[in-house]
């Protein structure tokens, strides 16, 4: 597998939504984000067409892998993140969005979206405040600005501060 430090991460922000949504209907539906389990990773290789190893980010010990399930329905993966909690910030590794939740027949928007606000909310868990960073592809750090609120701190380097994490967590979780 690639280093993605050296890359960058390329997820796109389709839409911020409440939850996530339906493409077709239009229809919210409530989600959960938990760890991932071995026996999830059974099934999230690039033989069902998920571009990361995440076999390989799941056994990185200072990493959390998270998944994001619509409740009541959590043995279908929505879409995935790594996560490392550093002394004053998370990191974000790997953001994926299922495959299909990707392209123009994706079934739900939203997803990458959710996981980023849940980036933000565990760095408040965590004391820091809400501030997470991650590396961009040159090519999307306007794209991150814009969605994100994300500040472009130089290089490929992207953070979320507090004002802007505390406007993606309020969108996707009300209860915090």
């Amino acid at each position: 597998m690639k280093d993605n430090k050296e890359f960058g991460l390329d997820f796109i922000i389709d839409k911020l939504t409440n939850s996530i949504e339906n493409v077709i209907s239009g229809d919210s539906f409530a989600t959960e984000i938990s760890l991932v389990t071995v026996g999830d990773l059974k099934l999230i290789n690039a033989k069902n067409y998920w571009l990361f190893d995440w076999k390989t980010e799941f056994r990185q010990p200072e990493r959390d892998v998270y998944k994001l399930t619509i409740t009541n329905n959590l043995n279908i993966v929505q879409g995935l993140i790594s996560l490392e909690v550093k002394s004053d910030h998370v990191y974000m590794h790997l953001v994926e969005s299922a495959p299909f939740n990707k392209g123009i027949s994706k079934v739900y928007s939203g997803v990458a979206g959710n996981l980023v606000a849940f980036a933000c909310k565990l760095s408040f868990q965590r004391g820091h405040k809400g501030n997470v960073s991650f590396l961009s592809k040159t090519q999307l750090i306007e794209h991150y600005e814009k969605t994100l609120g994300a500040f472009h701190f130089g290089g490929r380097i992207m953070i979320i501060e507090p004002q802007s994490a505390l406007k993606l967590i309020n969108k996707y979780f009300k209860n915090l």
